[in-house]
């Protein structure tokens, strides 16, 4: 009924108005440890005590402290007794996470009987589809097969995951084609067409 530093409500089934209290959530500061990359660093986030985390939440950390936003994925959570899978910001003394702002990716590129191991810095979002040609380090490819951080194979045709999500691209070196190799009109004139 009355809003401020005296706030009076009115009780919905009996009708009466009295004074009450609301509390408001505590703030929790919680250490958190970023992996981008090969590197690693740590920094402080602050939460409200009702905030529940959980491993695989994509959460934004800010870094009050260095003037830095990092959007990370949750990958553990440790508390005083052991690591978990949930927790609220009180219970937690240290969440782990993966930045997905940038993201580094790495490549084997089959070329013949050799394979080439490359990497391709990316957002995080950047999508990577099964049979669409790519290029990284001055290498062509075309993706094959793509492994997922969970484990799971992809290699239909058409399938796309986020860098973000990926532990690895399968890949064979993409063919280039020469001056009459290609199948055009002008190439194949005087020939028989078998297409």
């Amino acid at each position: 009924m009355k809003s401020g530093q005296n706030i009076i409500v009115q009780c919905q089934e009996c009708g009466n108005v009295h004074p009450t209290t609301i509390e408001r959530p505590k703030n929790a500061d919680v250490k958190v440890i970023i992996s981008r990359g090969e590197e690693s660093f740590s920094c402080m986030h602050r939460m409200t005590s009702e905030d529940v985390i959980r491993v695989e939440d994509e959460i934004i950390i800010d870094d009050e402290e260095n003037d830095e936003v990092y959007p990370i994925i949750v990958t553990a959570i440790d508390t005083d007794i052991k690591r978990v899978n949930a927790a609220i910001a009180p219970d937690i003394n240290t969440i782990w996470g993966r930045a997905i702002d940038e993201v580094i990716v790495r490549i084997s590129v089959h070329q013949g009987r050799k394979t080439q191991a490359i990497e391709k810095r990316v957002p995080g979002g950047y999508e990577f589809t099964i049979g669409t040609d790519d290029k990284a380090d001055q290498t062509d490819f075309r993706i094959t097969k793509i492994k997922k951080r969970d484990g799971a194979f992809l290699s239909s045709k058409g399938s796309t995951v986020e860098a973000k999500d990926i532990k690895r691209v399968f890949a064979d070196e993409a063919k280039r084609q020469g001056w009459g190799e290609g199948r055009t009109a002008w190439s194949m004139r005087g020939r028989r067409r078998d297409w």
